[in-house]
């Protein structure tokens, strides 16, 4: 058998028929949405592991034998409970323009929603209002996809083992890979991690739980999780790594659910540690249907895409209220 090609290198660009993205930030606030359209409507599912979720109609992604098999947007918030709003300008833009589930009596888009915990970051807690969810979708576009310290990254931080004052900045991450065949798979992210981050291909942490609120030296959440005391309160707020697969593959709704399951692994291998208590992890993949692909194909390119949108969601971050990016660690 002839040596594979190795994966193709991931891009950060949106190019993806019927796919646009859109960011509404608000620096002040500490806040922000992203919005994913597919207004022609994908073939969508989602796998949801986390322990502390805050969702709007995931309930249509999550059982296969939910009649909802499409999705016509998708909305990252931050806010926690109170960012679920951000679907509704969403879901009123659609209507607008006829797009949606038609039901006989109306049109009705499905806009499955995850909301992120940014609230006291920088001091304020205002959750994402309209006015920024109207921005996201007047910026929706192709190409470009900004990260860092924008849309639902805006006030994401992560390694929070020994609390938020020895946190670092997380923040917004995206990345494409095109195969050989042309077939296309992305990642978007919003990375608001309990756990430290780091980087698969070298183990090295990127970014993370700090020694003292003072200090860019790394702790090692790990280290400090395996020693921690049996009971007492927890400091552990604000987490949550929500994770959107976007894809131009065909692909059933349960192969959408199993591909969700997969990149997963994207997750175990760049978050230290995953999944934990405190965290409400999701993963949701769109398919549009223009490309034959199979299944193994798609998740593993996912799983890859994700990785990558992980890193480039702290790499890109910058130190912002009180909390440094990895860039400000010493080399």
């Amino acid at each position: 058998m002839p040596t594979p090609p190795p994966l193709p290198a991931a891009g950060s660009d949106l190019h993806l028929p019927g796919f646009r993205l859109g960011h509404g930030t608000d620096l002040a606030a500490a806040t922000g949405v992203t919005v994913i359209l597919c207004p022609e409507g994908a073939v969508a599912a989602a796998d949801l592991r986390g322990t502390a979720t805050g969702t709007r109609q995931f309930d249509s992604l999550l059982s296969p034998l939910h009649l909802g098999t499409r999705a016509h947007a998708l909305v990252f918030a931050g806010g926690s409970g109170f960012g679920l709003a951000a679907a509704d300008p969403v879901v009123a833009a659609l209507a607008r323009d006829g797009v949606g589930f038609d039901t006989g009596a109306a049109v009705v888009p499905l806009v499955p929603t995850a909301i992120l915990f940014d609230l006291g970051v920088g001091g304020r807690s205002e959750p994402p209002g309209p006015e920024l969810v109207e921005a996201a979708l007047a910026a929706a576009s192709q190409g470009p996809v900004a990260t860092g310290n924008v849309g639902a990254g805006t006030g994401a931080t992560v390694g929070k083992a020994l609390g938020p004052a020895q946190a670092m900045k997380g923040g917004f991450g995206f990345a494409s890979l095109t195969a050989a065949s042309g077939l296309t798979v992305a990642a978007a992210v919003a990375v608001n991690a309990f756990g430290d981050v780091r980087d698969p291909a070298t183990g090295r942490l990127v970014a993370g739980c700090r020694v003292a609120p003072d200090r860019l030296e790394l702790a090692h959440a790990e280290r400090v999780i395996a020693a921690m005391p049996a009971g007492g309160d927890h400091p552990w707020e604000r987490n949550t790594t929500l994770v959107a697969v976007l894809t131009d593959a065909a692909l059933t709704k349960n192969d959408c659910l199993k591909i969700s399951q997969m990149t997963f692994g994207a997750l175990h291998r760049t978050l230290v540690p995953a999944l934990s208590l405190y965290d409400g992890d999701l993963v949701a993949t769109l398919a549009r249907g223009e490309r034959q692909a199979h299944l193994h194909q798609v998740a593993v390119l996912a799983q890859a895409a994700a990785e990558a949108a992980i890193l480039r969601a702290v790499l890109d971050a910058e130190g912002f209220a009180g909390f440094p990016a990895a860039r400000d660690l010493p080399p």
